[in-house]
């Protein structure tokens, strides 16, 4: 018996209808796209903007490195539609600082040398800076609890905590005597 042979084409372009327009403030900026239903708001940011500085390391949702701020929150931007987050601000690490000054949390980065390789700095970042903004951070202890999303496969944590301290003004960061944050 002869089975017929069906021939496809496996790795085609979508259909036009596929595509769906969204509309971001990126940085500051209006942008207009138009992506496929399926696509993240990491790989809108790295492929369509050209926004490098948002890493994909696990594309899980796991290690942090892809954090952004949309709308005032930090996410994991690998596991953020686009097209659910359509109309949202977005910040990324490049837009954080104003001209050649750095954003105070960029600077206290480099003041306590908060970084080895840098993969993941830029979710680190951007991360802190949120989680400042948020006003929930007292000490030390705060901080590593709420940054424990964020992964630093060469365990810079102390000096990012100090950078952090340093940036959020916090003069020891230590807790109290029972070990609660002052």
């Amino acid at each position: 018996m002869d089975t017929p042979i069906v021939e496809r084409t496996l790795d085609v372009a979508p259909d036009e209808a596929q595509r769906m327009p969204v509309t971001f403030q990126i940085n500051g900026e209006k942008r207009h796209f138009e992506v496929e239903a399926w696509t993240s708001l990491l790989d809108l940011l790295r492929e369509h903007c050209h926004l490098t500085g948002t890493k994909k390391g696990c594309d899980h949702g796991q290690c942090g490195a892809c954090t952004a701020i949309v709308d005032g929150q930090r996410i994991n931007t690998c596991l953020a539609l686009a097209v659910v987050r359509d109309g949202a601000s977005i910040t990324t690490i490049e837009g954080l600082a104003e001209g050649d000054r750095l954003h105070p949390v960029q600077q206290a980065f480099i003041d306590h040398d908060a970084f080895q390789c840098g993969y993941c700095t830029p979710g680190q970042i951007c991360s802190a800076v949120a989680m400042l903004a948020e006003g929930h951070v007292k000490c030390a202890d705060d901080i590593r609890e709420q940054m424990s999303g964020n992964l630093c496969r060469c365990g810079a944590y102390t000096n990012i905590v100090a950078a952090m301290l340093d940036a959020a003004d916090l003069a020891d960061g230590q807790p109290d005597a029972q070990g609660a944050c002052s």
